[in-house]
């Protein structure tokens, strides 16, 4: 059975032998006379197009551990020769689209397609706003068990925990029932916990513990380390898989069938199926979100949002150096240019296919 690693490092190899251009783009922006606003705006010409100079864009993003990607995109921007404004954070995703819908923002390089559905329809879905490319395919998530207990129960199926028997295996807090480290609250997987609880017939016997990931993830795992049953709702890439390694320390668990909050979207089995097992979320795709009068203006940007990938075994260690404690600003805008040296060929090319985009 392929492992979730492999399908990361397979990911990696396939964008590593995408787009390899090498070319230089220093002196173009400058030496270019900017386009007339209302010509980019309203499209008359076939003509390749530079960003006008000194063109403000003002980038947005909501969760701390992504903001290396939302800084990757960035400096793509800035050497397209746009004024890049200060990267606002926004506490949660419907902050984050609230402020695309009232233009204090015109683009995010975090939204979860999947997951952040209902927010981009609040936001003025596509008569306001579109989706682009895809920062970074695949994202899994689901539902785990230590491997411990798993193999001391034959636990293989979320519905085992029906019963009261089971459940209180992981029961924390003394109630009796099954405590679920799960989903921050306003990130879209704690609507399809609570949903899942009641379509599954889970309600009774097990409760979604929401929290600060910063808090109940560092708690699950010292109770891990303790040898303690520990139930979870997790995702990949993130810093606790790297603590908490599928096969070696935990098991996913597999859910009776597909099924997600109406207002997400349809979901059919193909789209919850990893390595045979359905586990319940629908696989994410990492992607740019961005005002439809911003890209109808920046052809230049709309094609490099278009462009950018980062592997998931890339993220992945961002989150986990993150937490590690190198999260400032500083140390994150740090990590995003080392990423851009290390992968400055193929960053290149994007650039100089960006460039190229015509209006």
């Amino acid at each position: 059975m392929k492992t979730i690693k492999h399908d990361m490092k397979r990911q990696t190899q396939t964008l590593t032998l995408s787009i390899v251009l090498t070319a230089s783009i220093i002196g173009l922006i400058s030496c270019q006379k900017p386009p007339d606003r209302t010509t980019v705006s309203e499209p008359t010409t076939s003509k390749p197009v530079t960003p006008q100079k000194g063109a403000k864009v003002r980038p947005g993003y909501d969760a701390p551990p992504l903001r290396m990607v939302a800084e990757v995109v960035d400096i793509g921007l800035n050497k397209l020769g746009y004024d890049v404004q200060e990267l606002k954070q926004i506490s949660s995703a419907a902050l984050l689209y609230a402020a695309l819908a009232a233009d204090d923002i015109d683009f995010t390089a975090v939204d979860f397609e999947r997951s952040y559905a209902n927010y981009f329809e609040n936001g003025g879905g596509s008569a306001k706003l579109d989706r682009l490319g895809a920062i970074s395919p695949y994202w899994v998530q689901g539902y785990q068990v230590d491997k411990k207990t798993a193999e001391q129960y034959k636990l293989t199926k979320l519905e085992q925990l029906k019963d009261p028997k089971i459940a209180k295996i992981f029961d924390s807090q003394g109630d009796g029932k099954a405590h679920l480290t799960g989903c921050e609250a306003g990130w879209g997987c704690d609507k399809i916990i609570e949903h899942h609880l009641d379509v599954y017939g889970l309600r009774n016997t097990v409760k979604q513990d929401q929290g600060s990931f910063t808090t109940i993830i560092p708690a699950t795992l010292v109770r891990y380390k303790e040898g303690k049953p520990i139930l979870l709702y997790n995702w990949i890439p993130s810093w606790q898989s790297e603590d908490l390694k599928v096969g070696k320390d935990v098991v996913w668990l597999a859910v009776p069938f597909s099924s997600i909050p109406k207002d997400m979207g349809n979901v059919t089995d193909k789209d919850t199926l990893v390595d045979g097992k359905n586990l319940g979320f629908p696989r994410e795709r990492l992607r740019v979100v961005a005002l439809n009068k911003f890209l109808a203006a920046n052809p230049v940007a709309k094609r490099w949002f278009e462009l950018v990938q980062i592997p998931l075994a890339d993220i992945n260690m961002e989150m986990k150096t993150f937490h590690d404690g190198q999260n400032s600003p500083q140390q994150i805008r740090q990590h995003a240019e080392a990423w851009v040296k290390k992968n400055q060929k193929l960053f290149d090319g994007w650039l100089e296919e960006a460039k190229k985009a015509k209006i």
